[in-house]
């Protein structure tokens, strides 16, 4: 009798420890769930701050640009040579190319100083292999595994991606045709292109607003990726400065387009 209570006991105690062990884990699979959305929601809030964030910047740079434009044209043309010739400037006389020609002259110093770096083998290289591969290769790859690996939320996270990648190629190749803005290398004669570029012009860079764009994107579905997203991004938008094809200023104006496109095609295409 005695075996017999002590056997039940045991089993009871076993039995309520099992089933504390299944709700300990059904709460924390709770609380995960409910951290996966609180951080979601942060996210989107974040989102939303700096898409206004960065529309008030364009407006505040759009007004400031307004008034150099207006010195500009006020100024006389002997003060507005650069350091080396721009060819824009003498073949076009427009107020965006003699703009762009300040500053150009102002953003040299940072060029030239990052431009250094293609002196070495093995950085030149190193960034050659970035640029390339934020060309296209790096996130086509990912777009085709999340397509096949991730079901039907991978599929959408590809669809998001296709339609920010080809609205930021028809917008970076409308404002190259319009602004005309010559790469750093071609301006200044001290500075070394470290890579065939893909076109003539500079502003924005495309590789910067598509490594952002798909960045922002890939991190809203799967957060856990930032480890590999952010950091190739910010190498991509290094290397195109480091390698003489693109000045700071095409790069900044690239990411904002780039995040700018790719919250507004998560608004358009929610998931």
């Amino acid at each position: 009798m005695l075996t017999s209570s002590r056997n039940r006991r045991e089993n009871l105690n076993v039995g309520s420890d099992k089933n504390h062990l299944f709700l300990t884990v059904s709460l924390r699979g709770e609380q995960h769930h409910r951290l996966g959305y609180l951080l979601l929601n942060d996210l989107e809030s974040v989102a939303l701050v700096v898409m206004e964030a960065l529309i008030f910047a364009v407006i505040t740079l759009s007004r400031k640009l307004h008034m150099v434009v207006l010195n500009i044209s006020q100024s006389s043309p002997a003060k507005l040579q650069p350091m080396e010739t721009n060819m824009a400037v003498a073949q076009t006389g427009s107020r965006v190319a003699v703009l762009f020609n300040r500053v150009d002259a102002v953003e040299y110093k940072l060029c030239m100083h990052m431009n250094r770096g293609c002196r070495v083998t093995m950085v030149r290289k190193f960034f050659a292999i970035i640029s390339r591969l934020g060309d296209g290769i790096f996130w086509y790859t990912l777009m085709g595994l999340f397509a096949l690996l991730q079901g039907l939320p991978g599929m959408y996270l590809s669809l998001r991606m296709a339609v920010a990648g080809v609205t930021g190629l028809v917008l970076y190749k409308v404002l190259k045709s319009r602004l005309v803005r010559e790469r750093p290398y071609i301006n200044f004669a001290s500075l070394t292109a470290g890579t065939q570029p893909l076109d003539r012009y500079s502003f924005p860079s495309g590789h910067t607003l598509h490594a952002v764009g798909f960045t922002v994107l890939i991190c809203s579905s799967y957060p856990q990726l930032g480890w590999l997203c952010i950091p190739f991004a910010a190498l991509v938008a290094t290397s195109r400065v480091v390698l003489g094809l693109h000045y700071p200023s095409d790069v900044l104006a690239g990411a904002s387009i780039g995040a700018t496109v790719a919250f507004v095609t998560m608004r358009l295409l929610p998931i």
